[in-house]
């Protein structure tokens, strides 16, 4: 006959199973769209790294080992779109940061119309990037924008050209960059700010110390997970972009705005090389993988200082 004690375990057993069924249930479609869109692609896509493969339209796909990743090594194209992502996370990184930070400090403050102007700022993200690049490239239109008009009746001479010109091109496009995104990252400053005990503030003044000490000794230490957590998200957005650069210079002057995404875009696409796409996909996932532990871990050493 079966005991008391085996029933009770035969029981917590069933439990448990149909208990991690359920958790599974729920993880399941999460994992399968994540498995299907976003793991076998990766997986794909490190093989035919060592592919010579035109996508089927006339070669099959041919083993070449090492030879594309090789081939970055000679390919001026590719260090250049290299150094401008660079260029264009250096630029974009810390000015958005900055001043969604400013943004977030002005708008937490009990000033009248601040649901209005949390709105304004926040609309450019919203919207359709279509749009938004449409309204930008009208505004900054060398010949008949209202922002060099406004320039040159400020009686400012030599006036710049923009996206048209080499060497603005890559400030236009981070400057766009910008405008689009820094409502969203004031929001998440915002959440930040309005999370700090109002108390540490009271505290501080009591002590003597002004509004600039309040910000560097209490708003800063309490935005620290804030601030990494932008950061993060940043530069990790800065390494992907894409569609400003197709939409306001698709990659010129020149190749003085040709970033990774759309130089792989270009050898994929246009040039149907998919294996040395791959190849430059593969280098950028490492750069980015590298970039984020970095950050990471000088997180977790000034957490532990």
């Amino acid at each position: 006959m079966v005991s008391n004690k085996q029933l009770k375990t035969g029981s917590a057993r069933k439990r448990k199973i149909r208990d991690h069924l359920v958790a599974y249930s729920f993880i399941a479609p999460n994992f399968i769209g994540f498995a299907v869109f976003t793991l076998v692609p990766m997986l794909f896509s490190f093989v035919l790294s060592l592919m010579e493969w035109d996508g089927g339209m006339v070669n099959p796909m041919k083993f070449t080992g090492i030879q594309n990743y090789l081939r970055l090594f000679a390919d001026s194209k590719f260090q250049n779109a290299y150094w401008n992502t660079l260029v264009y996370t250096l630029g974009y990184v810390p000015l958005t940061l900055v001043l969604s930070l400013l943004l977030a400090i002005v708008l937490n403050a009990k000033i009248r119309g601040r649901n209005f102007f949390r709105t304004l700022s926040f609309f450019p993200y919203v919207a359709s990037i279509v749009a938004v690049a449409s309204v930008w490239n009208m505004l900054f239109n060398p010949s008949m924008g209202p922002v060099n008009m406004l320039l040159s009746a400020l009686g400012i001479e030599n006036l710049p050209r923009w996206s048209a010109d080499k060497n603005w091109a890559m400030i236009t496009v981070i400057l766009f960059s910008v405008w689009k995104s820094i409502g969203y990252y004031m929001i998440i400053f915002l959440a930040g700010l309005q999370g700090i005990n109002a108390d540490l503030y009271e505290a501080a003044s009591l002590d003597g110390a002004g509004k600039w000490k309040q910000f560097l000794n209490v708003t800063l230490p309490q935005l620290k997970p804030t601030t990494f957590f932008v950061v993060v998200m940043l530069t990790i957005g800065s390494f992907k972009v894409y569609d400003q650069i197709f939409l306001i210079t698709q990659g010129g002057p020149g190749d003085r705005t040709m970033v990774l995404v759309y130089y792989i875009y270009n050898q994929a696409f246009k040039y149907s090389d998919y294996g040395y796409a791959s190849t430059v996909s593969i280098v950028l996932f490492l750069t980015v993988l590298a970039v984020t532990l970095i950050q990471f871990r000088g997180e977790k050493k000034y957490a532990n200082s």
